[in-house]
């Protein structure tokens, strides 16, 4: 699986979702464009880990367990701000788009929920801009940055199509194969469109976008991070977003929030796990008088009011519903649970719905599947079929013949 693209317009955000879901340092301020590249970070999702439930004492190796939650590893990637134009190249659009494309699977749009910036970031007076006209402008944007690649070659491409009876899915295939689309997904986009691939050279400048808008759609499935919930104005938004955008999942977020509770915890002033709807005070002594005003107001309108920060209900919404991902839990010792090692549940691979036994242990390791003899379902005992589809928490092991020398 790709990273997930964390897009907005600039100062709405953006990299204190980052800071918060990776615990970062990348800078911000209050200037638009303080993110002029590309920046990475490793989040995780939250899982429930089998390890309670088999009476095991796990050891992790590609995640972690913390009181029988398991935390695994995704790559976010921060990019630079959108604005109007950016598609043809205004602000930092074109870079912005590029490692959009190639970097994620998936997007979070970072949205300013208090109606605070204009389309450009610029700082207005709390509930003066409307969020819907962000989420729109960025579709937009997107669509048209689709349109122009789909648009350069179009008359070779379409040309192909009519004299060769080529196939136009294969041929943008071709074309797009760098941005981690495929084949099935651009089946499905001409489909969408409602377009008929053979008649591709007399395509309407309609038909076009239509086609560029629903592969964007399919290649890019996108959230709504609706972020700065702590300012009041915040709260009607969030429902007007909801009702006007009834195709999105809008969850409210405070990056900030999540921030300052994720450092403390890490500091061991507060007891907090990421997603939690409280956090404990460990030591008080070490919180200044303005610190435990903050955490006050923090419990009282975010986390009691929205149940918790949301930054990692988005993260976790984003890989489970939006990208249909389940978390499996491979081993080589089906009595034990463990690897070769004894390392117990060591690992955790998140993997799309409907992967069978087979798939997964390509995943695991090429050399694996190809020597894939077979699969057994480590709880039951019970050997599964070649057509199984697994499912989330899943312990299976993969049996494999000896490797061709």
């Amino acid at each position: 699986m790709a990273g997930i693209g964390i897009v907005g317009k600039p100062s709405s955000g953006k990299t204190t979702f980052t800071n918060a879901a990776c615990m970062t340092s990348y800078k911000v301020t209050g200037i638009p464009f303080t993110t002029i590249g590309a920046q990475f970070g490793v989040t995780y999702v939250r899982v429930k880990c089998c390890c309670k439930e088999l009476g095991v004492k796990d050891n992790p190796r590609n995640s972690k367990c913390i009181d029988g939650i398991r935390y695994v590893p995704v790559k976010l990637v921060d990019v630079a701000g959108l604005i109007p134009g950016s598609h043809a190249g205004k602000g930092l659009g074109n870079q912005f788009l590029t490692d959009m494309a190639e970097q994620s699977s998936s997007l979070i749009h970072v949205v300013d929920a208090s109606g605070s910036l204009d389309f450009e970031g610029k700082m207005m007076g709390p509930g003066t801009h409307d969020p819907v006209e962000d989420v729109k402008f960025l579709e937009r944007e997107l669509d048209l940055w689709f349109v122009d690649i789909l648009k350069r070659d179009w008359a070779r491409i379409a040309g192909r199509v009519e004299a060769e009876r080529k196939s136009l899915s294969s041929l943008l295939l071709d074309k797009v194969s760098g941005l981690g689309i495929t084949s099935s997904q651009i089946v499905e986009a001409i489909a969408k469109a409602g377009v008929k691939p053979e008649r591709a050279k007399s395509f309407s400048e309609q038909e076009v976008e239509r086609l560029a808008s629903n592969l964007r759609r399919i290649t890019k499935p996108m959230l709504i991070a609706a972020n700065k919930i702590d300012i009041k104005s915040a709260d009607s938004n969030i429902q007007h977003l909801r009702e006007t955008l009834k195709e999105y999942m809008v969850i409210p977020t405070c990056g900030l929030g999540e921030y300052a509770l994720r450092k403390l915890s890490d500091n061991g002033i507060i007891s907090y796990n990421p997603g939690d709807p409280n956090f404990e005070i460990l030591k008080p002594d070490k919180i200044s008088e303005k610190e435990r005003e903050s955490l006050t107001r923090l419990k009282r309108e975010v986390l009691d009011r929205y149940g918790s920060t949301g930054v990692q209900n988005a993260i976790d919404k984003t890989v489970f519903e939006l990208l249909k991902m389940i978390y499996v839990f491979p081993v080589e010792d089906q009595n034990t649970f463990s690897d070769h090692e004894g390392r117990v549940l060591p690992d955790v691979f998140l993997a799309p719905q409907g992967t069978t036994p087979r798939q997964l242990a390509f995943m695991i390791h090429t050399e694996l599947g190809e020597t894939y003899a077979g699969a057994v379902d480590a709880r039951r005992k019970q050997r599964i079929g070649e057509d199984y589809q697994l499912k989330n928490g899943d312990v299976v092991k993969i049996i494999a013949t000896a490797a061709k020398k």
